[in-house]
């Protein structure tokens, strides 16, 4: 089956490969431009790029799908089907009817569950104990198309959103190709959504890791977990931004001091958090330094007991 590949970061790669595996066809991958990284500014290439690059694959880099000459690039290609993993822009609705077994998506979550741009970081940040991936034809909704397949797979405890990311690329990327097989051989059946179920995953921003007192613990280990590697969760403290990288809720511990007091239970560094509960800080990352952990930040005394976390002021 000829299939024209859609995706950029990493996370994509798996997918592309495993098509290629499968002896599909690959005659084009479409891609972000090249985008300017790190304090030099120069131009580095998407991972998928990278990765088409070496197996030899044509490469299209549009700045818009919406343009037609990235639409007749496509249909010269003939493709069966279009396969789309994290590419980082909605289809256009013509594209969507560029191919004649239409185009699929692979969503790293459950659908309706986590219609979005950051379903790995909302879903940690809400403390969901399982995830998943989910195939779908893409429609001109956000995430709403009808269901080809889907696999569930447990969140593991103390796991952060690049991990837990990278293993759902790895079980997403045959689910991919069955899920293709399915269509080229006739068998595939798609179920509609439950939209009624559904929940969103916006797209992050900066303040969506601003500490916060009314979380609870539950609330600030999700974020810590689920807003890794950006934006991160910030505080202030005593005029200084620090990151705290490292948390867990502390199960059954009730205290009655403030949301955001630095306490010292034994030889661990906490924080209280809202409703009474509390999370042990495991590590944190003063601005401008490297990341330590609790017990080297106090004897630092870069996090102290008695000090009070607050929201951050804005980034210099």
């Amino acid at each position: 089956m000829r299939v024209v590949f859609l995706g950029t970061p990493p996370t994509a790669v798996p997918s592309l490969e495993a098509i290629l595996a499968a002896g599909h066809d690959v005659p084009l991958v479409v891609t972000r431009p090249d985008r300017p990284s790190g304090r030099s500014g120069a131009l580095q290439p998407s991972a998928v790029k990278r990765a088409a690059a070496g197996r030899g694959l044509a490469v299209l880099q549009p700045e818009s799908l919406r343009g037609p000459e990235t639409a007749a690039a496509i249909a010269r290609e003939r493709a069966d089907v279009l396969a789309i993993v994290a590419y980082g822009r909605k289809l256009p609705a013509a594209m969507l009817r560029a191919a004649p077994l239409g185009a699929v998506n692979l969503h790293f979550s459950l659908l309706p569950a986590y219609r979005g741009a950051a379903p790995v970081a909302w879903a940690l940040a809400r403390g969901e104990t399982s995830t998943g991936v989910s195939t779908f034809l893409l429609d001109e909704g956000l995430d709403t198309g009808d269901l080809l397949e889907q696999v569930r797979l447990p969140i593991e405890p103390a796991e952060h959103a690049p991990a837990l990311l990278a293993r759902l690329a790895g079980v997403g990327a045959p689910a991919l190709v069955r899920t293709l097989d399915a269509l080229a051989s006739g068998t595939a059946r798609a179920t509609p959504q439950d939209h009624g179920r559904a929940t969103t995953a916006p797209l992050l921003r900066r303040d969506d890791g601003a500490f916060d007192a009314a979380w609870s613990a539950r609330d600030l280990e999700g974020r810590v977990r689920g807003f890794d590697p950006w934006p991160g969760v910030w505080a202030q403290r005593q005029g200084s931004r620090l990151r705290i990288t490292s948390a867990r809720a502390l199960d059954g511990t009730v205290i009655t001091s403030a949301p955001g007091t630095v306490l010292a239970e034994g030889e661990r560094i906490c924080v209280a958090c809202a409703s009474g509960t509390v999370a042990e800080i495991l590590a944190v990352q003063p601005e401008g330094r490297r990341a330590v952990s609790a017990r080297e930040a106090r004897n630092g005394r870069q996090l102290l007991p008695g000090d009070r976390l607050e929201p951050p002021r804005p980034a210099a």
